[in-house]
């Protein structure tokens, strides 16, 4: 047997750790499509959800619906499965295969007590009794049935049927219907997109909340009528499929909004046969008697063409209906109170310098008292009201922001939440007590902290990242001790590759803000020469880029790009910043100009680097990235080339609300909205611009591109332009985002 040296295994060790690191990204190890080439870079995070007995949690393995336990992680059926699989064979005659899929899908609806699930198959809902082993049809109606839901204590069912509020009663059957001018037009219960896009989150389309008790039901009545019809073509199929949405841009009409209140137990389910007390005709079968179910909000004091709502819950005495009413330009919010009977009272007003933003419904606590967010003094921070909306006290402070507000503790001792309190990059967890005293920070370290409590706030799943580690979770106990690890997502192959070292810095405007930014340099990078940038943006409103966090298939695109000899840069321009509400209010009215005076304070720093190539400086963003990067190219001629996707290209065509929240309307604003359009500048395109866009995207339209694209043709500006067919807003499609960035690639390459 051979014999080796100690030298010589240490020089044979050192090659092997070498070779192991020299490793080169590649398109198909990040973006595949093939998964046995792709790299799953993110690792295997655990995507957890609480289960109500805030004891376990609900997870998928291997094919099957199972109750984690918390504290030991030891895993068992979530309830009998197959029994339901029986029932959904022989009920309601849905195949094996399917029914399987149907019982251990993480996504059932169950009840408050987990004694029950509702299921909605083939546009009719079924309820499934746990225990007896029941399953029972609830609908049978061609008509799709929206947004259902169990009522708080189980009892009832509501949905939205062709824009209509209904509830049936599980045990007794029989459908009530609360509205009854539900149209195309008018929606009860179901929000309108640009209600769903701008003010109550993406994807929340349910427009209705039940009160605690049971009783009744507070809706939004959303007439769009008054909106324009934007038209989607989606040319895929030989006859092309047209999509119409009603979509207000600014200064349009914007959907009417009154909130109704339904009492439930008011309307009148009507015998299927034989005549209704105090109606002089038979109705037919299965049509029902509202009687005098619903009454509206006394709105008064608001003109209904300048009135949005933009929040809506409960107290938890049942008594009252709490809502957020802003004028269209929402430059105040009111917080109202209504009784079931309509009867509406103002509790205070929110004001800032420019704008004010809409964030969620209080907290309650068991005195009836409630903890709100805002942002008055130009920092997102939490106040401690009493049930008749007098502020006790401001629970904190400082020049530093909440970022998500989790909730109160049931005992109404602490208020938990995640802020910048001590970096604005790196977000950590912590608590305050409600009756005034010192913040207590329960995550430490440095990267990026998040949590998701249990209903009775006694432990939280933990989420870390930082800007080199895939995220991981842990459980801890609600005071910051750690119980156990649930996943520590070790991802052995980022060891393999040759990845630049990101770094962190802070860069000052000409007129002092301090930017924070980004640098990933080569792996091998060399200070003695020199290297073209490319900078990645967004820049809108709040929305910062630059964190000590984890940033996916994105990241290891950027990464890709370094070693092959890019430097990246990623800069937040103040109004991006995240350092307050303040750091946005300077946007007010001019979106793109001052976001762009700061961008170029930035590339100006990274001029005055010996190894940056001045000359060779890129730029590219989506959606607000887009319309940045479009503007920054036809206003800045320190850019060589440029990608926009996604883009805005003047804000008279984006969605109302977005926009006059910052521009106001364009009969109030005029300058603001020409001085900012990229069609007006596209006359003065520097470089050379790489367009692309999704042709079904429904929020920022292809129509801003088209318009651009129009604009450069009439001036004779060459320029590049990609459009995928059928993606919407993002590229989702696999094969498509393969090809999304290898062109990206290829036009770096070549005009870097």
């Amino acid at each position: 047997m051979k014999k080796f040296s100690l030298l010589t295994l240490i020089v044979l060790s050192l090659a092997f750790v070498s070779a192991a690191q020299d490793k080169l990204l590649t398109l198909d190890a990040i973006f595949g499509p093939d998964p046995a080439v792709q790299v799953q870079f993110s690792g295997t995070p655990s995507f957890l959800q609480w289960a109500p007995d805030g004891r376990s949690f609900k997870r998928v393995e291997n094919g099957r619906l199972v109750r984690v336990d918390a504290l030991t992680g030891e895993a068992r059926p979530y309830f009998d499965t197959q029994r339901f699989v029986s029932a959904l064979a022989t009920v309601a005659g849905i195949g094996a295969r399917d029914a399987d899929r149907i019982a251990n899908s993480p996504g059932l609806l169950f009840n408050k007590g987990e004694t029950a699930i509702l299921l909605n198959h083939n546009n009719d809902l079924w309820h499934y009794d746990i225990a007896a082993g029941m399953l029972k049809r609830l609908t049978s109606n061609a008509d799709e049935e929206m947004e259902a839901d169990f009522s708080p204590d189980g009892r009832m069912v509501s949905f939205v049927r062709k824009n209509d509020l209904y509830v049936v009663d599980i045990a007794k059957g029989g459908e009530k219907r609360l509205t009854r001018d539900g149209s195309e037009r008018v929606h009860n219960g179901y929000l309108v997109w640009v209600y769903e896009e701008e003010l109550y989150g993406r994807g929340q389309n349910r427009g209705y909340w039940w009160s605690p008790d049971s009783k009744h039901i507070a809706f939004l009545r959303l007439d769009d009528s008054p909106l324009p019809e934007f038209v989607l073509s989606n040319e895929l199929t030989n006859d092309p499929v047209l999509e119409k949405t009603r979509y207000p841009k600014p200064g349009d009409p914007n959907p009417l909004v009154r909130l109704g209140i339904a009492d439930v137990t008011r309307s009148t389910i009507v015998p299927p046969v034989g005549r209704v007390p105090g109606v002089g005709r038979r109705l037919p079968a299965g049509v029902q008697r509202l009687g005098d179910a619903v009454k509206f909000a006394d709105l008064a004091r608001y003109k209904p063409e300048d009135l949005l709502i933009g929040r809506v819950g409960w107290t938890p005495d049942s008594k009252q209906v709490l809502f957020q009413a802003l004028n269209r330009e929402q430059t105040f919010l009111d917080v109202n109170a209504a009784t079931p009977d309509g009867k509406t009272k103002k509790l205070f007003t929110e004001t800032t310098a420019a704008w004010v933003e809409v964030y969620d419904n209080p907290e309650f606590l068991p005195d009836g008292s409630s903890v709100y967010q805002s942002a008055r003094n130009g920092w997102r921070h939490l106040y401690h009201y009493d049930a008749n909306g007098s502020l006790i006290r401001q629970l904190t402070d400082g020049r530093w922001e909440i970022r998500n507000f989790y909730g109160v503790d049931p005992e109404g001792r602490y208020a938990y939440f995640s802020a910048t309190r001590d970096s604005h990059i790196a977000v950590n967890v912590y608590r305050v007590p409600i009756a005034g005293g010192d913040i207590e920070r329960l995550t430490q370290g440095e990267g990026t902290h998040g949590a998701s409590f249990n209903r009775t706030f006694t432990h939280f799943v933990h989420t870390w990242s930082d800007v080199n580690t895939p995220s991981q979770q842990r459980l801890f106990r609600s005071d910051g001790r750690l119980e156990r690890v649930i996943n520590e997502n070790r991802v052995p192959a980022l060891a393999e590759y040759k990845l630049g070292t990101p770094e962190f810095m802070k860069v000052k405007t000409r007129d002092g803000f301090e930017m924070e930014a980004m640098m990933i340099r080569p792996p091998d990078f060399d200070p003695n020469k020199k290297y073209p940038v490319l900078q990645y943006t967004y820049a809108g409103p709040h929305a910062p880029q630059v964190r000590d966090g984890w940033g996916g298939n994105r990241y290891m695109w950027h990464q890709m790009l370094a070693q092959k000899g890019y430097i990246i840069w990623v800069c937040d321009n103040r109004t991006a910043s995240g350092k307050g509400e303040e750091s946005t209010w300077p946007v007010y009215k001019q979106m793109g100009t001052l976001e762009l005076r700061d961008i170029e304070d930035g590339v100006n720093y990274l001029k005055s680097l010996p190894y940056v190539d001045g000359d060779r400086i890129g730029i590219w963003g989506w959606s607000y990235g887009g319309f940045m990067t479009s503007y920054a190219m036809t206003n800045s001629k320190l850019f060589r080339a440029g990608i926009a996707g996604g883009s805005v290209t003047d804000w008279r065509l984006y969605d109302s609300i977005y926009t006059e929240r910052y521009m106001l309307t364009p009969q109030n604003n005029r300058e603001g909205y020409e001085k900012t359009s990229v069609l007006r500048s596209a006359k003065d395109l520097h470089g050379r611009i790489l367009l692309i866009h999704g042709i079904m995207d429904n929020n920022v339209h292809m129509q801003n591109t088209i318009q651009l694209v129009n604009e450069l043709q009439k001036h004779n500006k060459q320029f590049d332009l990609m459009l995928y067919p059928g993606q919407r807003h993002g590229i989702s499609n696999r094969a498509q985002v393969r090809h999304w960035y290898e062109m990206m690639t290829n036009f770096i390459v070549k005009n870097l």
